[in-house]
């Protein structure tokens, strides 16, 4: 059922936040009322973007606005590297920490915000009631392989592994307090029993000479373990009487895994489909603007395994002061620091900061900044022909490497090694110059979009690191090399 007067309001507030492209407001209005509930829960706006014909950046921007404006929640989802379950799920980046258990495989894992760590959006019940807002009255069915497990984690050959856990698991089932039997029929291999909650299960091989009457398997299920927690059955059927004894309703999924697919369970790493990354979306401006109040709770931050990081500052900036007054000189800062976020926002940026007369922005892909970078200078180029003798006067400076997103004075922000020589390096370019590292260089495409200009090598000393590093720099860049 869907609330018309509520969604009509929300999609009018959605329409006036920005300019659409044609037929985008069309198609999403489209999926909100036709679409199956499967389709609206948990939705990957890369994956919407693809099937939609929608370019990827305004389709993250349409649910960003969507999420501010009431047509959908935002879920951060710590998704499992090695069984695509969703291991937690928060409806704040508050909730989010870099460590987490999951239950299925039994195993600690790290998390970081670029790998595992998924942002989607589900309708929001005020538009439209869907079942998976109610997850307690889901099937074992649907709560096991569409609630707690996400269909976007792949084997070598492509298949989900959902699907694939699916086709072995003989019985699924909620457990409630007392006896519940659960029957499977085995073939020689493995049969591997899970929760998606605790890590209550139990792993039987399967061998030897096919039993010629059922076999019984008694199994005492205390919440986080089951005991036996492993043991040997023939080939055949075998009948599972688990006794839970905790009190409380209890999950167990039953899985008869062939001999030949073992070695899918050693898999340590499943391949995924484009997603939303924390990492990307740290990154977006939109997020950064409209969500102001989300905050990285967690003391020691959360790892960043690629992030790269562009500052600028104004060469002769106290020159341009003492010449045009304090007035003048801050509202063409002013001025520049509008430039240079339009410059940042349509290369795929975010601006994280601004420091006296500087820009710290990150972006995703190296290429982007360094996009970006050669945009800057143009841009001030332009901006500059347009004021006779009171030029603003930009230097830029990129580095790549990994860092922590932490929350700084109420600001999520970066802090690192990476930070550090990202902003050192800028302090090495001269005016109308970008100096980059070599971890910016050798990024994918950046080469190319630098072969039109000339550039030059050096070793720096940058305070704070022990050794020498190799810096790029690109000389007044709205002048390719002959």
């Amino acid at each position: 059922m869907v609330h018309e007067q509520i969604l009509d309001e929300r999609l009018a507030a959605l329409e006036a936040a920005r300019a659409w492209n044609p037929r985008v407001m069309s198609k999403l209005e489209s999926h909100i009322r036709v679409a199956d509930d499967v389709a609206l829960f948990r939705i990957n706006p890369i994956r919407f973007a693809t099937e939609k014909n929608i370019a990827e950046a305004e389709t993250i921007d349409l649910f960003l606005h969507g999420a501010f404006l009431g047509l959908f929640e935002m879920d951060w989802l710590l998704l499992c590297s090695a069984c695509s379950c969703v291991v937690e799920s928060f409806g704040s980046l508050k909730g989010v920490r870099n460590q987490f258990h999951c239950a299925m495989c039994r195993a600690d894992v790290e998390a970081t915000l670029d790998d595992y760590i998924a942002v989607t959006f589900t309708v929001s019940p005020q538009i439209r009631s869907i079942a998976f807002h109610r997850p307690e009255t889901l099937t074992a069915q649907d709560f096991a392989f569409a609630y707690k497990l996400t269909d976007e984690g792949l084997l070598p050959d492509g298949t989900p592994f959902v699907q694939m856990l699916r086709s072995w698991t003989s019985a699924v089932s909620y457990l409630p307090p007392g006896m519940t039997q659960l029957e499977v029929n085995a073939k020689v291999g493995l049969l591997h029993a899970w929760g998606p909650d605790t890590d209550a299960g139990f792993d039987f091989r399967v061998e030897g000479e096919p039993a010629t009457s059922p076999q019984i398997a008694r199994i005492r299920y205390l919440g986080n373990r089951c005991e036996p927690a492993e043991g040997t059955v023939a080939p055949g059927r075998i009948v599972f009487e688990i006794e839970n004894e905790t009190g409380q309703q209890g999950f167990l999924g039953i899985s008869a895994v062939p001999a030949k697919d073992l070695p899918i369970l050693a898999i340590p790493e499943l391949d995924f489909l484009s997603y939303l990354s924390g990492s990307r979306l740290l990154a977006t401006q939109t997020f950064r603007d409209l969500f102001r109040s989300e905050a990285i709770r967690a003391v020691e931050g959360i790892r960043v395994r690629d992030i790269t990081l562009l500052f600028t500052d104004l060469k002769g900036s106290t020159d341009l002061y003492d010449r045009i007054g304090d007035l003048n000189a801050l509202s063409l800062v002013q001025q520049h620091f509008e430039r240079l976020r339009d410059v940042t926002v349509r290369h795929g940026g975010a601006i994280i900061k601004t420091i006296g007369d500087a820009v710290m922005a990150a972006f995703v892909e190296p290429a982007d900044a360094v996009r970006a970078a050669l945009a800057m200078l143009q841009d001030m180029e332009v901006f500059n022909g347009r004021l006779p003798s009171r030029e603003v006067i930009l230097k830029v400076g990129i580095h790549r490497g990994a860092a922590i997103a932490v929350t700084l004075n109420e600001r999520l922000d970066y802090f690192g090694q990476t930070v550090n020589i990202a902003a050192r390096v800028q302090n090495l370019s001269g005016a109308k110059e970008i100096c980059l590292t070599g971890e910016v260089l050798s990024a994918p495409g950046v080469k190319d979009i630098l072969a039109p200009f000339a550039m030059q090598q050096e070793m720096a000393q940058l305070k704070g690191i022990h050794q020498q590093i190799p810096v790029f720099r690109i000389g007044s860049a709205n002048s390719p090399a002959v």
